[in-house]
């Protein structure tokens, strides 16, 4: 069979057996590929007369644009021969500063058909951290809204600049593509195993690796994502996630074309539910993936108003909390599916369609990924470490950290790719999510998974977010503090506080009783997740003394009930 061939036989097998875990799982057989160029030998031959909708961005004054695969692959094409002329050669670094427009798919696209080495980069990073994003990327072109040339005026370094939507001095325009005759001819055979993408991640706990992935790691290994997702052709699906990030590649790119679906995408200048909601009605989404934090702010909506055409929708970026899960289902009768992954791979485990749901777990290994949860000795535990088997390694896992050994070898050790994450298990192989193994903490010699003590607060009727961290103390060594953000229109005070106490002292068992509550923002990386590092080196720092901004951190034995 040639490459396009293995790759469509792999992904119809996900698509005939979407309904049937057990059948997909265990004899799904990733293709085994040597040469392999998804743009070219898959997506542009699924968009040959294909006129279905590849792209569909509707903008917030209610414009739009809907284009179709068979227009998406000339398009694509037009640009990587313009890229070509501009100097892209095969492996260059391509910095892409991009916001949900159409340029971006057609440049990943090109990108993907040159060889080049794309470089997705969040529009909210400046300064140092883009001068870093252009050292360690080793970045020799930059393609970027033109309203964001300003930031790099200063950046050290050569490379090419193409502004999107604008001409800025020293810059190339973009537009000049059009001019270009959309035939391209690729310059010789692309390696499966080559480099396709290299993302920097959110840096929740240390500073930002960079991880590196194949021209198969990628574009193959997200038919695990689509099958999770449960992807179908002719799907509208809205991946609700911003340019820059892994997973914008995982929805918004691979998985929905792996199934010859409809990318869709609803641009705005703030996030509103009710747009949203409105949105989805108006336009037929079919399938819908959100952050936890976009959940949240959709269940502060009154969703039984609504009656979307939604099939599917899933979680992703942070574990789901199952205080929401129940609030959508209670007003559409469709259960949000978690599901677990890194930027470092696709999606590994997660809850298929149709498949039966344990309340608070993120599901089953995925087709191609072996899971294991390894204790400290590295050796399989019912609660560990998730850890994927390297024999074989799943073809969906990246190359390494680029220009880290030390740092691939660490989490490559063993025989298994170590995720940093805690989980548990249980005997019909559900995975439980505890917490990223440096959050995990001990109180009184009993070890505390913040994520399930935050599950419970948010589901206080004042409760927006909540962040749990250890905050030292002379007996239990130390006890659970929540940093909590406060829904719109509620003020911390001392009635609110002692609610909260109240209510979490009834859902939690007394060693895992939350003893101090802070009202603040919630410090977050620039992907929008929760920074507990941050918040805990600074109540480390306090050494468990109360915060200095009086009235906005109480403590249980403040209270008579305490």
């Amino acid at each position: 069979m040639t490459p396009t061939q293995r790759f469509l036989h792999a992904r119809d097998f996900l698509l005939q057996h979407r309904l049937d875990y057990e059948t997909a799982y265990r004899d799904y057989r990733a293709p085994q590929l040597e040469d392999f160029n998804w743009a070219l030998d898959y997506f542009d031959q699924m968009a040959k007369d294909n006129h279905a909708p590849a792209l569909w961005v509707v903008e917030e004054d209610g414009s739009e644009q809907k284009i179709s695969f068979a227009d998406m692959a000339a398009r694509s094409c037009q640009v990587a021969e313009y890229l070509r002329l501009c100097g892209v050669n095969r492996g260059d670094r391509v910095l892409l500063m991009l916001p949900n427009r159409v340029e971006l798919w057609e440049i990943m696209l090109a990108g993907i058909k040159l060889g080049a080495v794309l470089v997705p980069t969040t529009m909210l990073v400046s300064g140092a951290d883009l001068q870093d994003r252009l050292d360690r990327g080793r970045v020799k072109h930059v393609i970027a809204q033109s309203s964001e040339a300003h930031k790099f005026a200063h950046m050290q370094g050569s490379f090419t600049r193409i502004a999107v939507g604008g001409k800025p001095e020293g810059w190339r325009a973009f537009d000049d593509c059009r001019d270009v005759l959309s035939v391209f001819t690729p310059e010789g055979e692309t390696r499966a195993t080559d480099p396709l993408l290299l993302y920097f991640t959110s840096g929740t706990t240390a500073k930002p690796k960079l991880v590196l992935h194949s021209h198969q790691s990628y574009p193959v290994g997200h038919l695990s994502t689509m099958y999770w997702i449960g992807l179908q052709p002719g799907d509208v699906h809205w991946n609700i996630s911003s340019p820059g990030w892994a997973k914008h590649a995982w929805s918004c790119f691979f998985a929905p074309w792996n199934a010859g679906a409809t990318i869709f995408v609803y641009n705005y200048e703030r996030f509103s539910a009710k747009a949203a909601l409105d949105t989805i009605v108006r336009c037929g989404v079919t399938s819908l993936c959100a952050p936890p934090t976009v959940w949240r702010m959709m269940i502060q909506e009154d969703l039984s108003a609504w009656r979307p055409p939604l099939r599917e929708l899933v979680g992703a970026g942070e574990p789901l909390n199952p205080e929401v899960i129940d609030q959508v289902e209670q007003a559409w009768g469709i259960r949000i599916r978690d599901g677990f992954g890194q930027s470092e791979s696709t999606a590994q485990i997660g809850n298929p369609p149709g498949q039966p749901i344990k309340p608070g777990s993120m599901g089953r290994p995925l087709p191609g990924y072996r899971v294991t949860l390894l204790d400290i000795d590295e050796q399989p535990a019912a609660e560990g470490e998730i850890s994927l088997s390297l024999d074989p390694a799943p073809l969906g896992l990246m190359l390494c950290y680029e220009g880290d050994e030390e740092k691939t070898a660490q989490v490559m050790r063993a025989g298994h790719y170590h995720t940093g994450d805690t989980a548990t298990v249980d005997e019909e192989g559900y995975y439980f999510y505890v917490g990223r193994n440096d959050d995990v903490f001990k109180s009184s010699d009993y070890r505390i998974s913040p994520f399930e003590l935050e599950s419970v607060l948010i589901e206080h009727d004042d409760v927006l977010e909540a962040a749990i961290v250890p905050s030292p103390d002379p007996l239990r060594l130390s006890v659970p503090k929540a940093f909590i953000t406060l829904r719109q229109g509620v003020l911390p005070s001392r009635e609110v506080a002692a609610s909260i106490f109240a209510f979490a002292r009834e859902k939690l068992a007394p060693y895992k009783r939350i003893r101090r509550i802070e009202f603040r923002e919630l410090p977050k990386t620039i992907s929008g997740k929760i920074r507990r590092v941050e918040l805990r080196r600074e109540e480390a720092g306090r050494g468990g003394a109360p915060a200095q901004d009086g009235g906005l951190e109480y403590r249980e034995e403040d209270f008579a009930a305490g």
